[in-house]
Parts: C-alpha cells; sequence; structure tokens
C-alpha cells in the first residue's frame, strides 16, 4: 500500500544545539507535526477533533529512526509520510526528510488508535481506514 503526503518544514533555532544543527530529538517533534497535519488535510479529523470531540488519540506504539545526515539552521526539509500497512486498531508508516534531495532521516512507525477514556485500542473508523487508501490522499502540502 502505497499513500504519499508532502509537506516542508523549516530548521528553526529552537529545534537546534549549540553547533546549529538539529537536535535530534526535535526531529520527533517535526516527524509528529507531520503526522498531525496529515490527519488533519488528508484524513480528514484534526488532533483537537480527534482529542477533544471523539476522545480518541493516536499515540505513537514503536518508533525506529535512522539519521543519516545532519540538518543545520535555515535548511528546509521536505517530508514524506507513506502508508505501509494497516491493521484493526494500528497504522505503520514511514517518514522521510530530504534537504535539497538528500536523505536526513526515515522513520518507520505504528500509531495504534485508542479510547481516550480507557486507553485501550479500537478499530479504526471506515471512514478514516477509506482515505489510508491511495485514491483518497492528494499528497497536497500543509
Amino acid at each position: 500500500m502505497i499513500v504519499t503526503y508532502r509537506t516542508q518544514r523549516k530548521v528553526r533555532f529552537q529545534h537546534c544545539d549549540p553547533a546549529a544543527i538539529v537536535f535530534f530529538p526535535r526531529y520527533f517533534e517535526m516527524i509528529n507535526s507531520v503526522v498531525e497535519d496529515w490527519f488533519e488535510d488528508e484524513v480528514g479529523a484534526s488532533f483537537n477533533q480527534l482529542h477533544m470531540e471523539r476522545r480518541t488519540g493516536v499515540p505513537t506504539a514503536r518508533i525506529a529512526t535512522d539519521f543519516t545526515a545532519p540538518s543545520r539552521l535555515g535548511d528546509r526539509l521536505d517530508f514524506e509520510l507513506t502508508v505501509d500497512a494497516v491493521g484493526g486498531a494500528s497504522l505503520t508508516i514511514t517518514i522521510t526528510a530530504t534537504c535539497a534531495g538528500e536523505l536526513r532521516l526515515r522513520s518507520t512507525s505504528t500509531l495504534v488508535y485508542v479510547d481516550m477514556n480507557t486507553g485501550k485500542p479500537m478499530p479504526w473508523p471506515e471512514d478514516f481506514r477509506q482515505r489510508f487508501e491511495p485514491e483518497h490522499n492528494t499528497g497536497k502540502p500543509a
């Protein structure tokens, strides 16, 4: 299954260490913001709607990341999110970040759809599941 969403992030001072390169935990904040934008732009539910209205969430159950080259203050990173697999309550995605075509990171995550009241996994709603399919994804930038 290939569903791709693309967006861009500028490396800001807040992301960097004293050497003016991205401090690696900040990448995880960027990754989460890409997921959040994808849910709002493509899946059709903002994190506000998920958390406050539906009382559901999509916590990361697993993440594996390879950092392949440093990113520097002022770089513009092109992020690409690809849906790899959809389970009953889980979703596996891969996110890459490049700068001028150079790979900076590759991260594979498993997200789980949970009921916030119980903390237990629950099946993806059918409208979400349909939007995880390629024909429903526009890949527009955020």
